[in-house]
């Protein structure tokens, strides 16, 4: 199973918008751009809503029949780990391995030592097409190297042998996700865990790596743009190269795990593709979840209600609310409204602040922050949140399909904003 060039990961926390995501992808393909969807959704995610992947898989599998979308798609398990691996196999063919905890941990000596034999041929400088600077590569680096990374590619490995025994070789999708660790990879260190997963007998087909900057749940990148579209070119460089050099599938391309929104990042995301000709795997987190709140809000009624509810809601519990997503939001607890003037907004006030259009005064990124982690409140309203989706599905479609195709699909893909 070889996944395409181009595939856009579609999280939809409560599986009720497969078919407005879907016909995001379907305008892509009629604007001349062919892009693969993939439903993703985390086991926090499960755990929190008290959904399972076989959800997920009838998400998808009724979209694409009620769409009749002709072309792939996926299903991922969404930053899986050993422990959780298992209730995944059988729904999912895309399997995102999360191995960010396990860099830094010590390997065993003799795996490291082996590690530096294999690597001896590039013990000196390293030049790698498409990177002007060249890299000093010694036993140091290499043991450095080795140390951080080498332990985190082991666990990559042993979760994907659990997978192909029940699922087979090549019968799924498998990327390696390191982007929720500290500190950025450097090109020298991706060649080398590239390295790493080839030794494992990984066949990785996406690879998330951490990228400069701040990729905070719902709103746009903070950092340096230029660094980023340096770093992220000098990857595509680095991955090029390796598949050749590490007999790696053709068909390897980065993941950027975006959080949502990044919409600083999408132009030079474009230019690089466009000019290396290179594939890319975009996950947009939990954008679907903003813009069904998003619809209820502009429904106005029992919609607009509830919209204010969750965020009464979310106000109310924002430490709880907020803990597990510590290190990807930054929200002001001072700049948030107090619940009770937000009791008398009316439509445009609420989608104003919460809709992700910076040109507009009304925008606030902290109310928009505090609701993406916020979902967990709409999970404990039950059928009522779910029923009332339902009751106003068509604004709620208009929005979700708006959204990704206007303000990702067509900036990404086709340079438009």
């Amino acid at each position: 199973m070889n996944i395409e060039k181009y595939s856009f990961g579609v999280g939809d926390r409560f599986c009720r918008q497969g078919k407005a995501q879907l016909r995001a992808i379907l305008q892509a393909r009629q604007a001349g751009i062919e892009i693969v969807p993939v439903w993703n959704k985390s086991f926090r995610e499960h755990s929190i809503i008290g959904t399972h992947p076989v959800d997920t898989r009838r998400e998808a599998d009724h979209a694409v029949k009620i769409m009749n979308w002709q072309g792939g798609y996926y299903v991922d398990a969404d930053h899986i780990h050993l422990k959780n691996v298992d209730g995944f196999i059988e729904a999912s063919n895309f399997f995102t391995l999360d191995v960010a905890e396990q860099i830094g941990k010590p390997a065993d000596p003799n795996a490291i030592q082996q590690f530096l034999a294999d690597c001896k041929p590039y013990l000196g400088g390293l030049h790698i097409a498409g990177i002007d600077e060249s890299f000093s590569i010694s036993v140091d680096l290499l043991t450095a190297i080795g140390n951080k990374f080498l332990s985190a590619v082991q666990q990559a490995g042993k979760i994907y042998q659990r997978i192909a025994q029940r699922k087979g070789e090549g019968g799924f999708v498998t990327e390696v996700s390191m982007d929720e660790s500290d500190l950025p990879q450097t090109p020298v260190e991706l060649f080398f865990i590239l390295k790493m997963l080839a030794q494992q007998k990984i066949p990785v087909q996406t690879i998330a790596p951490r990228f400069t900057g701040r990729f905070n749940k719902g709103v746009d990148y903070v950092g340096d743009v230029r660094a980023f579209e340096k770093e992220f070119r000098d990857d595509i460089a680095v991955i090029r190269c390796a598949v050749k050099e590490f007999g790696l599938p053709v068909n390897l391309k980065l993941s950027v795990h975006s959080g949502s929104d990044k919409f600083s990042i999408y132009a030079p995301i474009y230019r690089a593709l466009k000019d290396f000709g290179a594939g890319v795997h975009i996950k947009t987190a939990g954008t679907t979840w903003l813009e069904e709140v998003i619809g209820l809000a502009e429904a106005g009624g029992q919609g607009l209600d509830i919209a204010k509810e969750i965020y009464t809601q979310a106000y109310d519990h924002c430490e709880q609310l907020c803990a597990p997503y510590a290190t990807v939001i930054d929200i002001d607890p001072a700049r948030l409204p107090d619940p009770a003037r937000v009791e008398g907004w009316d439509e445009q006030h609420y989608t104003s602040a919460l809709r992700h259009d910076p040109a507009n005064p009304g925008y606030n990124p902290h109310f928009r922050q505090l609701l993406h982690v916020g979902y967990k409140i709409a999970a404990q309203m039950g059928r009522r949140y779910l029923d009332t989706v339902e009751k106003y599905e068509a604004v709620v479609a208009r929005n979700v399909t708006e959204n990704l195709f206007e303000r990702h699909i067509k900036r990404i893909f086709m340079n438009q904003s």
